[in-house]
């Protein structure tokens, strides 16, 4: 490094909620340790974490994803009291109103598995016939699926007060925020050295941590890390229907991943990934797309909104991982000090605080609090695969 550097022991290229959560976890383990937090917006405008959906589910079929939505959980239960910050405690608006999954009758076995494990686990979740579908919602017509798994606990928080009150808590246990654009990752024969800007300051770490979500993949390039993680454009829409739902309803998610849930306000959001989503920094949203692709089929299944009001919508970035769309998480076998917490695929808000919890354990050399090793960065070189057996 040159005569332009700045030290740190640890350098968290993305603060939003990975980033965040990591710091606050490697300070909270060990005070003696400095973080520099590299941050390209500092307004957050086109962050994931401030443009997600803010889903909280146990709702997977896969046992880690399950357990850390479980820490998720815990994590919200006490929020407020362990996230203050000069006595100001933090609300995250945690509406509880649940996540319904219609399942078709080719998915019964996956979904009745999944259920199964997820109540192992200590998860409440239920399975609805389609008549009980409709007696709770009569808005539904569920007629047509074979039933549907209800998990009561799981709902959906306010994504930007969350990510608020991990950085306000990083920052008071004496995390260092940047804003700038980290370009490139500096080596010193095979460990990661630190990050330089784009402004051409480098600042030199012996731990990287690559979190940068949609632009993760760029930023591992840059140290010869090949990960299969592209930014994918995700839609939201903001609808007013002329027939108002009388109460919350669900995140619900057909079979072929539309899905919707109430807003305040009476209003809905809709969304539905597409094989067609383009792939690129697009935050562009398109009218279109709910016109002629959405709507007919919301119409289809929830008759009363055959009449709604387009109100807004907007784009944000999924990071996928086109390998499994699980997590890469850990350090890079191939260079030391480089570690991955991305690729999440959608899932990464709800995944924060125990992969940010994982990571430092990691990077301190301490046992991990339950064992996330399935996701390691080394089923990438390997060509193995993690996938979701039954709902994703």
């Amino acid at each position: 490094m040159g005569s332009n550097s700045t030290s740190f022991d640890v350098v968290i290229v993305g603060g939003g909620i990975m980033g965040c959560c990591t710091a606050c976890h490697l300070r909270m383990l060990d005070r003696s340790i400095s973080i520099a937090i590299v941050e390209r917006d500092s307004t957050y405008s086109r962050a994931s974490t401030a443009l997600s959906m803010a889903n909280v589910r146990t709702q997977f079929s896969l046992r880690e994803n399950i357990l850390i939505s479980q820490y998720m959980m815990e994590v919200l239960e006490r929020f407020a009291e362990e996230m203050a910050v000069d006595g100001e405690a933090p609300d995250v608006a945690f509406h509880r109103e649940g996540n319904l999954f219609l399942v078709d009758e080719p998915s019964v076995p996956a979904a009745r598995a999944a259920i199964e494990l997820q109540k192992k686990l200590g998860c409440t979740v239920d399975w609805w016939t389609p008549e009980e579908i409709e007696a709770r919602f009569p808005l539904y017509r569920a007629g047509e699926h074979a039933g549907g798994t209800f998990g009561p606990d799981d709902g959906y928080i306010d994504a930007y007060s969350l990510l608020t009150a991990f950085r306000r808590k990083a920052g008071s246990l004496g995390a260092h925020f940047i804003t700038g654009e980290a370009v490139e990752v500096s080596t010193d024969g095979k460990r990661a050295s630190g990050v330089r800007l784009a402004t051409g300051e480098e600042l030199s770490a012996g731990v990287v941590v690559d979190c940068a979500g949609p632009w993760a993949a760029d930023l591992a390039l840059s140290a010869g890390v090949r990960i299969p993680v592209v930014p994918v454009k995700r839609q939201v829409f903001s609808l007013d229907p002329a027939v108002k739902p009388g109460g919350p309803l669900p995140l619900t998610i057909l079979p072929s991943g539309l899905y919707f849930r109430t807003e305040t306000g009476n209003l809905i959001l809709c969304g539905k990934s597409l094989p067609d989503d383009p792939v690129g920094y697009d935050f562009n949203w398109d009218r279109c797309r709910f016109e002629e692709i959405l709507w007919p089929e919301l119409a289809t299944f929830v008759p009363a909104f055959d009449r709604v009001k387009l109100l807004s919508g907007w784009a944000g970035l999924y990071a996928v991982n086109m390998a499994d769309g699980n997590a890469i998480l850990g350090e890079w076998p191939e260079l030391g000090g480089f570690y991955l917490a991305c690729g999440f695929s959608g899932h990464g808000l709800q995944q924060g605080p125990a992969v940010g919890r994982y990571i430092s354990e990691l990077i301190l050399g301490k046992q991990p609090e339950f064992d996330l090793s399935i996701f390691s960065p080394k089923r990438i070189l390997e060509g193995r695969r993690v996938h979701e057996s039954g709902l994703v």
